[in-house]
């Protein structure tokens, strides 16, 4: 196995799963090739979070809070650089799991890089992220690179059935708005909270083509506020609108059977006879523009309501 991973695919598709299963091989006790077992001590210690060589490095503040921070810092590589100089305490290697590892600063990635360039032998680093393209390329170039891509829908639907016990119409229902990522089906299987919160906000997004510009004003500034708290929530809800328009694109085309949200058909099918393609089409570049000018630090209040002057009605 190589010292350094790099795991690349979109958001909810299981990086962060893999890599601790990954943390789970190089640990586990049974004596079988097919490891890990899921079921010793050191593997239930880990999927608990309480195994002492295994470090989590991700934005959050703390495991059990949703605060967020906007970067991972050189405090934190700092203090991988000297706990990677100790002997593992109670497993066989010491993992490090970088979360969202595009969110590391650039003092960071530089420090990080002679960690990578020379571990020691019972230390595993694993890096997760969305945006392979905004890691240092010195980085990239040390690490083993390992994709993951969305599954295929009937998997997801198989997944959901035999390993969260759905029947099979509401593993068909989360496997169509999951797009594949296995990820985020697993977590609305376990927390339907999720979906709920997803239905209305799509519901939200769908009703600014009837909404004032006051109104369109008011949705822009909360969303700003949710973009500043959270970057990468905010990111999934532009994401889930441009969803949203990418389904009336399909009743457009007449392409039913590939719409995800399902649910919403008949409303799509009412949006679909209101605009043209082209002005649909138009909309959605406006969307990637904004999520690209947000990117790069663009004022998210200023970009989400010069966002909501184009909104077609």
């Amino acid at each position: 196995m190589a010292h350094a991973n790099l795991i690349v695919g979109p958001r909810d598709v299981g990086k962060l799963a893999l890599a601790l299963d990954l943390a789970c091989a190089v640990n586990c006790l049974s004596e079988v090739a097919d490891r890990p077992c899921g079921k010793c001590s050191q593997c239930s210690r880990i999927a608990a979070g309480q195994h002492a060589d295994v470090r989590l490095i991700s934005l959050r503040r703390a495991s059990d809070t949703k605060e967020r921070r906007k970067e991972i810092g050189i405090d934190d590589v700092r203090e991988v650089e000297h706990l990677a100089s100790l002997m593992p305490f109670e497993g066989k290697w010491r993992v490090f799991i970088f979360d969202e590892a595009e969110r590391l600063s650039e003092e960071a990635s530089n420090a990080l890089l002679k960690t990578l360039e020379e571990p020691p032998p019972h230390v595993l680093l694993v890096l997760t992220t969305t945006k392979e393209d905004s890691l240092l390329p010195t980085i990239r170039s040390r690490c083993q690179r390992l994709e993951m891509r969305p599954l295929p829908y009937e998997d997801v639907v198989e997944s959901l059935v035999a390993d969260q016990g759905l029947e099979r119409d509401a593993a068909e229902r989360l496997a169509r708005l999951s797009r594949g990522r296995v990820g985020w089906a697993i977590n609305a299987a376990r927390d339907p909270k999720g979906a709920e919160e997803r239905t209305i906000e799509l519901g939200e997004f769908a009703g600014l083509t009837r909404a004032s510009l006051y109104e369109r004003f008011q949705f822009a500034d909360s969303l700003a506020r949710r973009f500043v708290q959270d970057r990468a929530k905010g990111r999934e809800s532009l994401y889930l609108w441009l969803q949203w328009w990418r389904d009336v694109l399909l009743v457009q085309a007449g392409l039913h059977e590939f719409v995800l949200n399902f649910e919403q058909l008949e409303e799509l099918q009412q949006e679909a006879g209101r605009y043209s393609q082209a002005a649909v089409t138009a909309f959605m570049h406006r969307v990637m523009r904004t999520l690209d000018a947000l990117e790069h630090n663009a004022t998210p209040r200023l970009a989400l309501e010069n966002l909501m002057l184009s909104v077609p009605r």
